[in-house]
């Protein structure tokens, strides 16, 4: 059984990118005062990257802020296909510089290399993460979990202790680094961000019938312990 989403809806990208900062912002706030850090998890291509820029806007702890990407394409970080740099480039400025990021992507020879690499990393973090930000393809992917992947069992596995999984599929680019379900499911606050009426309909019809194996974001709806908090808007911005 599903919780219903919440959903955030806005005239436009812009009004969405600024509120949707300052929920963040408060989310990290109240955080940081509990615990003394925060860990936010964000999804890349270029949806979000007006929502970075009015984040890195705001005046909180950053220095208490480790941000980790959701997933990550493996190619250099100077591609502009490559998750980190839109992070480090929209995100990692004005008042967030002084957060500090912990990358997937590690210069290995194989994609599974840089996996183990990343699963170290993250497993020294504060877990559990506290924020996640999720984005949603055409197909229903979500991070790197791919309706055509062969490794979309694993990933999508609520009860897997890995972190970190290396992901292939037919309908990605490259190969994908990207951290599972079970890390995922563990953030008090998990958001999505979505643009389109296109995006809307996709979406309501994975509520109205979840299916992992054919619109993967549907495990998120399924296994999340707290509704899945949407934040929408009609008009498209940029996108990716």
């Amino acid at each position: 059984m599903t919780n219903t989403p919440n959903w955030h809806r806005f005239e436009t990208p812009d009004a969405l990118a600024e509120r949707f900062a300052d929920d963040i912002a408060a989310a990290l706030v109240d955080t940081i005062s509990r615990r003394g850090c925060a860990l936010l998890a964000v999804s890349g291509g270029k949806t979000p990257a007006k929502f970075f820029r009015a984040l890195s806007s705001r005046k909180l702890p950053w220095a208490d802020v480790t941000v980790v990407p959701v997933d990550e394409r493996f190619v250099p970080t100077t591609s502009e296909r490559s998750n980190e740099k839109l992070i480090r480039e929209n995100l990692l400025i004005n008042e967030a510089a002084q957060a500090r990021f912990t990358p997937l992507f590690h210069q290995t020879p194989t994609p599974q290399e840089a996996a183990d690499l990343a699963e170290q990393e993250v497993a020294q973090l504060s877990l559990p993460l506290d924020v996640v930000i999720l984005g949603m393809g055409g197909d229903g992917h979500t991070a790197s979990f791919f309706p055509d992947s062969p490794d979309l069992a694993d990933v999508t596995d609520p009860q897997t202790e890995a972190k970190v999984r290396a992901v292939t599929a037919p309908s990605a680019d490259e190969p994908r680094l990207t951290l599972t379900l079970s890390m995922l499911l563990e953030a008090p606050l998990i958001a999505l961000h979505i643009e389109g009426e296109d995006k809307r309909a996709l979406f309501e019809g994975v509520v109205d019938q979840p299916d992992p194996q054919q619109r993967p974001i549907s495990a998120v709806l399924l296994h999340a312990s707290r509704p899945l908090q949407i934040y929408w808007s009609p008009k498209q911005g940029e996108q990716s």
